[in-house]
C-alpha cells in the first residue's frame, strides 16, 4: 500500500494549530477510513489538552503561592530550584509517596471513585473552546448548554465523595457544595443566557465572531452579566471569598477531609484547572476570545486567548489574597436577593434590545453604544441600591449579646456560673 507523502507545511504555522489535526486527517483519509481519522484526530486533541494542562497546572501552583505571598509580604516557594520553580514539583512528588489512607466505615467503592471522576468534567470543558478561528475539538452549535451540562456533574461527585467517608464535617462541606452551586448555577446560568439573547447563538465559537463583526467585547454592553459569570463562578469553585466547604477553622478540610496522598492532589488540582478553564471562558464570553480588534492577524490568536485568561485567573489570585470568606447566610443573601432578581432584570433587558437591534434595523455603530450605556448605568444603579439596601439593614441588626468572658474574665466567670447554678 502506497501511503500519501506527509505534508510538513502546517507545521510551522504557529497562528493555525488547527492545521496539524487538518493535515493529519487529511493523511489518514488518504489510506483509511474516514472514521478512523475522525478518532484518530479526536485522540490527539484530547492529548493536546493534557499535555498542556498538566505542566500548566504546576506552573499555576507555583504562581498563586507565589503572587499571594507577595501580596501578604512574604517571599513565597524559594528553596526548591531557581525561585522556588520546582516546589510544586516537589509537592506533587510528596503526594505521589504518601500513604492513601481510606476510614474503616468508608464506603470503600465510592470512596475510590470520586478522585477520578472528577478529573472528567474539568477536561470535557475545554474541547468546545475555541482557541482561533476554527481552532476547537468540537464546535458545537450548543457550546453553552454543553458547558452547563458538564459543570453540573462536579456537584455530583463532590456529594459522592463527601458522603462515601462516613464522616460529619465531610457530609457538611458536600452539602455546602451542593447548597452553594444550587444557587450559583442560576446567575451563571442568567448571564450565559442573556449572552445567547443578545447574540442570538449558542455556539461559543460564533459569539466570538458575533463579537469580532461587530468590532466589540461583550463587558462593555452586558457588564452586570460578567459580574454575575464572575462571582457566581468563584462560589462554584469554592474559591475565597466562597471557600465556605472548605472552611478549616469550622469544618477541618471539608468534603476531602479523609482523602490523603495523591486523590487529595486530584482534588487540588482539579479545583486549579476549573479556575484556570473558568477563566479562559470568560475572556471568550466577554472579552473577544483569540480576538483584539486586529491584532490577531499578526500575533498568534491561542496567545491572545492565553493572556486574556491569564488576566482573569490573576483577579482570581487577588481576591483570593485579598478577600475574607463569606458567611453561608451572607453568601446566599446576596445570591437570591440581588444576582437573581438583576439577573432576571437583565435577561429581559438583553431579549428587548436583540429584538429592536434586528427588527428595527437600527445601525450596529449607533445602537451599540446605547445599549452600553443603558446597560452600565442599570448595572451601577443596581449596585448602589443594594450597598446602600444592604448598609441600612446591617445596622438595623439587634447587637450581639456580650460575652461572659470579655464581661468577666474566665475564672470570675466559671464561678459566678458555678454560684448561679447551685443557687437554683
Amino acid at each position: 500500500m502506497n501511503l500519501p507523502q506527509w505534508p510538513l507545511a502546517a507545521w510551522y504555522d504557529l497562528r493555525d494549530l488547527n492545521g496539524i489535526s487538518r493535515e493529519i486527517t487529511e493523511w489518514i483519509a488518504g489510506w483509511g477510513p474516514d472514521w478512523l481519522a475522525s478518532i484518530v484526530t479526536g485522540v490527539l486533541g484530547a492529548l493536546g489538552i493534557l499535555a498542556v494542562i498538566g505542566p500548566t497546572l504546576l506552573l499555576l501552583i507555583w504562581l498563586e503561592r507565589k503572587v499571594i505571598a507577595r501580596m501578604q509580604s512574604r517571599l513565597g516557594p524559594n528553596r526548591v530550584g531557581p525561585v522556588g520553580l520546582l516546589q510544586p514539583v516537589a509537592d506533587a512528588i510528596k503526594l505521589i509517596l504518601k500513604e492513601e489512607l481510606a476510614p474503616r466505615a468508608a464506603d470503600k467503592w465510592i470512596f475510590y471513585l470520586p478522585p477520578v471522576l472528577i478529573f472528567i468534567p474539568a477536561i470535557l470543558v475545554w474541547g468546545v473552546l475555541p482557541f482561533g478561528p476554527n481552532m476547537q475539538v468540537a464546535d458545537l452549535e450548543s457550546g453553552v448548554l454543553f458547558l452547563v451540562a458538564i459543570s453540573g456533574v462536579n456537584v455530583l461527585v463532590i456529594f459522592m465523595a463527601g458522603w462515601a467517608q462516613n464522616n460529619k464535617y465531610a457530609l457538611f462541606g458536600a452539602m455546602r457544595v451542593i447548597a452553594m452551586s444550587i444557587s450559583y448555577e442560576i446567575p451563571v446560568v442568567l448571564s450565559l443566557l442573556a449572552l445567547v439573547f443578545f447574540t442570538g447563538t449558542l455556539s461559543i465559537s460564533d459569539m466570538v465572531f458575533w463579537q469580532q463583526g461587530n468590532d466589540v467585547i461583550l463587558v462593555l454592553l452586558l457588564p452586570f452579566s460578567a459580574l454575575m459569570f464572575l462571582f457566581g463562578s468563584t462560589a462554584e469553585l469554592n474559591r475565597t471569598p466562597a471557600d465556605i466547604s472548605e472552611a478549616e477553622s469550622e469544618i477541618v478540610a471539608g468534603y476531602h477531609t479523609e482523602y490523603s496522598g495523591m486523590r487529595f492532589g486530584l482534588f487540588y488540582a482539579v479545583e486549579l484547572a476549573n479556575t484556570l478553564g473558568i477563566s479562559a471562558f470568560f475572556a471568550t464570553f466577554f472579552l473577544g476570545g483569540w480576538w483584539l480588534w486586529g491584532l490577531d492577524e499578526w500575533i498568534p490568536s491561542w496567545m491572545i486567548l492565553l493572556a486574556k485568561t491569564g488576566a482573569i485567573y490573576f483577579i482570581f489570585i487577588w481576591m483570593r489574597g485579598t478577600l475574607p470568606r463569606l458567611r453561608l447566610d451572607q453568601l446566599m443573601s446576596f445570591c437570591w436577593k440581588f444576582l437573581v432578581p438583576v439577573g432576571l432584570l437583565f435577561v429581559v433587558v438583553a431579549a428587548t434590545e436583540r429584538t429592536l437591534f434586528i427588527e428595527e434595523g437600527w445601525d450596529s455603530r449607533v445602537a451599540l453604544p446605547i445599549y452600553g450605556l443603558i446597560n452600565w448605568t442599570i448595572a451601577v444603579a443596581a449596585v448602589v441600591l443594594y450597598a446602600r439596601f444592604a448598609g441600612s439593614a446591617a445596622q438595623h441588626l439587634p447587637s450581639a449579646p456580650v460575652m461572659a468572658q470579655g464581661r468577666l474574665g474566665g475564672l470570675r466567670a466559671a464561678r459566678e456560673l458555678a454560684e448561679a447554678g447551685s443557687g437554683d
